[in-house]
């Protein structure tokens, strides 16, 4: 069956199903307010506790809809894209699921609905998570107590422009006290890519051309094997669990490249990759007399990835350009905290310390080429000691929480062997954050919060290496990038069915990438980040109430920035909405139909094309007693997203024109028996460097 076919077929679906639900209207299923969700007229299930959204998903029409994913992308302020999750007007995201850190995004795909009992949305986040934290998604999962084995399995058909498959296998038991766990996934992927990207500029004084033309086929197997055990009673709880995660990807690019007026040359790239990670993770809680609770997390995470490049230039007497690549990473973590009565408040003192290690192994093959891409060996090591404290009391109506976190960080980098003495350094921070919250009833609240922070980059733009893209183009990270400095005033409100979020944001040494001329003996453009400053203004408006059947969500949006490099401004704001729809209809019928657009505007250096329309469905139904689920997805129904983007930089106008393949159907069949959550509690040892990795 044809991706066309299929579109069809849940457009009639929808339009059956709808017309079926206006005739005969059920009970309210109250799913999703943002005001409040209730299975009785009293219990809310979306509310405003100070700068934290919480939705409460047991009993409502949410709890059969699929799996965590399709939960979250019908939450406010929350988007969902495959299997990435990002939250409105908010960068660096920490997903927490019964308190232990989120490490793959597959295992939202792997939780079903059923099991999530709230969805808690910090979007001012504490002195107890990093400084950088944008804000923190806390999953919380319904306790059961039954006792045996419980077997889940999970299976999608994906079709785009290639077929892709997933499927999941967990298995748990349960005796007394313990809970034993294994889990294993496989994911094969294919995914297209169509584009071409130009660049101009004036090179010795005249006008000049460079451009591309691909079409990316990216291939890749990826498994993961899980296993681990949880031990609980009444006052402790440890658990340990080791996941093994191999991948194996092949890229191939087969486009042209071009300068000026010449003639095209044929151009091929493939890209061959092999990677694997292991990861251990433990974790130890006790509550002391009732009101002392003492948590410790601990993880090592150890990676390998190799790569290997190859470009070729068809028809042509051009040598071919090869060049391969080994990254090992290791971390070592450990979190300590204890939460203590004081004040008639809640205080929450601890530490989370850190040693990463990773070097960058790259081989240019060429010697041409490796005249101006030179191998290199580059190695980064950074010890990370924090100490942190919260403190948080209700006065009242009044609600405060106040916290500090102090980091010294010694950051090592040599190149060769050798101390970059330029870049490495020993830095102390000191991080405060304060939320002041009032409430007028329970239907009225407002809070008003400040935090700073410090941003560091991800390593792989903080490598010497320089990647070769084309005869004329390269691509590299920028070991000068200093660590960014951010100052964020936020405003949430809420006001019935209405929630509201300001904030504004003044950043130095916020980091954007930028295309200009790199010195060589002709023409070669380095696409790179650069530290930058720039302040943004940003908000947003939700609305959702349960109306019969259909609970509608409706978010409109601003983001506007202030920024200037070199003389240019990118001050364009992006007007953004997104328009959630669930039916909830009789006979475990659920419907979703989800509209989202933007206009064009500046994010940083990027001005991003204008998508006024997309679309997203599904349609799913539940059998045998809610045990088999049966869903059939449609995304980008349409083809209208826009990926487009342009950058000018440095008097280089990039113009980059693209098309991803997110039109496509899926069916999922997730089969249950006895089903039970997997009940590690352990927490984020380091979660920030786990992200930098």
């Amino acid at each position: 069956m044809n991706a066309r076919i299929l579109i069809t077929a849940i457009t009639v679906l929808l339009s059956v199903t709808t017309a079926s639900a206006q005739k005969q209207l059920p009970a309210d299923s109250l799913t999703r307010e943002l005001q409040e969700i209730v299975v009785t007229a009293r219990q809310p299930a979306t509310t405003l506790v100070g700068s934290t959204l919480v939705s409460t998903i047991t009993g409502s029409s949410l709890q059969n809809i699929g799996n965590a994913l399709d939960v979250l992308a019908q939450l406010p302020l929350i988007k969902v894209q495959d299997s990435d999750i990002c939250v409105t007007g908010k960068d660096n995201i920490e997903i927490y699921i019964d308190g232990r850190p989120m490490r793959d995004s597959e295992e939202l795909r792997n939780m079903l609905s059923s099991d999530l009992k709230k969805v808690e949305l910090l979007m001012a986040p504490g002195a107890m998570y990093g400084s950088n934290t944008g804000a923190v998604l806390k999953i919380t999962t319904r306790k059961k107590f039954m006792q045996g084995l419980s077997v889940t399995d999970q299976f999608q058909l994906q079709r785009r422009r290639r077929w892709s498959t997933t499927d999941f296998l967990g298995l748990n038991y349960r005796a007394g006290n313990w809970d034993i766990f294994i889990d294993g996934s496989f994911n094969l992927n294919n995914s297209v890519i169509n584009g071409t990207t130009t660049s101009q500029l004036i090179y010795d004084g005249k006008q000049t051309m460079v451009g591309s033309s691909r079409h990316n086929l990216y291939k890749t197997e990826a498994g993961v094997l899980k296993g681990g055990f949880n031990y609980s009673n009444d006052k402790q709880a440890f658990g340990a669990y080791y996941r093994y995660n191999p991948e194996c990807g092949n890229f191939s690019n087969k486009g042209n490249e071009w300068l000026d007026d010449e003639l095209p040359l044929n151009r091929i790239i493939t890209r061959r990759t092999n990677s694997h990670t292991h990861l251990v993770s433990a974790y130890y809680e006790n509550r002391l007399a009732e009101k002392y609770l003492l948590h410790f997390d601990g993880d090592y995470r150890y990676s390998l990835v190799d790569n290997s490049v190859e470009t070729t230039y068809t028809d042509t007497s051009i040598a071919g350009v090869n060049s391969a690549d080994k990254r090992k990473s290791t971390l070592w973590a450990g979190k300590l905290y204890m939460n203590v009565p004081v004040g008639k408040g809640e205080l929450t003192i601890g530490t989370q310390d850190s040693y990463t290690n990773t070097t960058l192994d790259y081989r240019m093959l060429n010697s041409e080429v490796g005249a101006y891409i030179p191998s290199s060996l580059t190695d980064v090591r950074q010890t990370s000691v924090a100490l942190f404290a919260s403190w948080t009391r209700m006065f009242g109506k009044f609600n405060m929480s106040a916290g500090a976190r102090y980091e010294y960080v010694d950051y090592d980098f040599r190149v060769d062997e050798k101390r970059n003495d330029d870049v490495s350094r020993r830095d102390h921070f000191l991080t405060p954050d304060l939320n002041l919250g009032y409430s007028f009833n329970d239907h009225s609240q407002v809070t008003l919060s400040y935090k700073v922070s410090t941003v560091k980059p991800p390593y792989s733009h903080l490598t010497g290496a320089l990647n070769y893209v084309g005869r004329h183009e390269i691509e590299g990270g920028n070991t000068g990038l200093r660590d960014e400095k951010m100052h964020n005033v936020q405003l949430f409100g809420m006001w019935k069915e209405l929630i509201m979020q300001a904030g504004f944001t003044r950043s130095v040494d916020a980091y954007a990438f930028v295309k200009q001329v790199y010195p060589a003996k002709d023409l070669q453009l380095l696409l790179h980040p650069v530290n930058i400053d720039v302040s943004s203004l940003s908000l947003y408006m939700v609305w959702g109430k349960t109306i019969h059947c259909w609970t509608p969500g409706i978010t409109f949006g601003i983001y506007k920035q202030w920024l200037e490099i070199d003389g240019d401004k990118y001050h364009k704001p992006i007007y953004s909405y997104y328009f959630d729809n669930t039916f909830s209809l009789p006979h475990g019928w659920v419907i979703t139909a989800n509209m989202s657009g933007q206009g064009s505007g500046y994010m940083h250096t990027n001005k991003f094309g204008t998508t006024w329309f997309t679309m997203d469905a599904s349609v799913g139904k539940s059998f045998l007693n809610k045990s088999l689920t049966v869903k059939i997805m449609a995304t980008d129904i349409f083809n209208t997203a826009n990926n487009d983007w342009t950058m000018n930089t440095f008097g280089v106008f990039v113009d980059k024109r693209q098309k991803y393949d997110r039109r496509g159907v899926s069916l999922n069949i997730t089969y249950r028996f006895q089903p039970r959550q997997n009940k590690y509690k352990g927490k984020a040892a380091s979660e920030a460097e786990m992200n930098r990795l």
